[in-house]
């Protein structure tokens, strides 16, 4: 939608800032909710091989009557596949799940710092992406010195990364170093969860300028820059978190939201998370 901002990745491909994220979504209740989403006017879905329910968010993207190029589509490699061959088996299987010829972005969806070697990872990403199946590659979850790796041993900068960010959990270094290396910050959880909800310091807020505390905390990432995929799978809720794009907030209020920052994750801890599907 025209409303929605354009963020522009390192290697040009453009990107809506706000989008619709649909992790922990049941496959059975995927379809209509991204069908709602996308009858609400978002045009960016976030999903993962992990989430289950690729198929079903290809299902709805066929049957919205979208133009396909009109949707910005992100899914994420399974912590299972991580080897060079492994990786490029999955991303195709995503594809095929998805009913899609390519993706915008495809991202490793984790770290595993104690798995394997990220670096042999990315450069599974690294074909994919010069194949053109994928329009731009990045990372979720990787912290600097993660990404740092990345940039010595590998040729392609990741143009995102999604990490957990919330006014609980604010991540001044990981976003300051992706800002330097031009690599585009997406937060994973924005409002933590619901957590920041009721937070007095948010609601004051949010009553003074007559949104909900959700519409602030969502408008607060916008304006720091964050891309956002909010979840939910009512239509109010849905439509509430679209209406972004009429009020802007101060700096003096981004400012005291910022303040709430008290280093509590809701998810894993990327240096310690080594996960791996059975």
């Amino acid at each position: 939608m025209s409303q929605v901002p354009l963020i522009t990745l390192n290697n040009g491909v453009e990107i809506p800032q706000l989008g619709f994220g649909v992790f922990q979504i049941e496959p059975r209740d995927t379809k209509e909710a991204v069908l709602a989403a996308l009858e609400t006017g978002y045009r960016h879905i976030d999903t993962a091989e992990m989430y289950g329910n690729e198929k079903e968010v290809g299902q709805a993207i066929r049957e919205s009557g979208l133009d396909r190029n009109d949707i910005f589509v992100t899914s994420k490699l399974n912590n299972g596949y991580h080897a060079y061959g492994d990786a490029l088996a999955a991303f195709a299987r995503s594809l095929d799940d998805l009913g899609l010829e390519k993706l915008d972005l495809f991202l490793i969806h984790w770290p595993l710092p104690k798995v394997g070697d990220f670096t042999e990872t990315w450069k599974a990403m690294e074909e994919i992406y010069r194949s053109g199946r994928s329009r731009a590659i990045g990372v979720s979850n990787f912290n600097p010195h993660h990404l740092n790796r990345l940039l010595q041993e590998t040729e392609v900068v990741p143009a995102v990364n999604q990490i957990e960010v919330h006014p609980y959990l604010t991540q001044e270094d990981v976003r300051a170093f992706n800002a330097e290396h031009e690599i585009a910050t997406e937060a994973w959880s924005p409002i933590a969860k619901g957590k920041v909800l009721n937070d007095p310091v948010i609601a004051e807020v949010a009553e003074r300028v007559g949104r909900t505390p959700a519409q602030v905390t969502l408008r607060w990432h916008l304006q720091r820059g964050d891309i956002i995929f909010p979840k939910s799978v009512t239509r109010s809720r849905m439509e509430e978190n679209f209406r972004l794009f009429d009020f802007e907030l101060s700096e003096e209020d981004l400012a005291v939201i910022a303040a709430l920052d008290r280093g509590e994750r809701t998810g894993p801890d990327p240096d310690t998370f080594n996960y791996v599907p059975q």
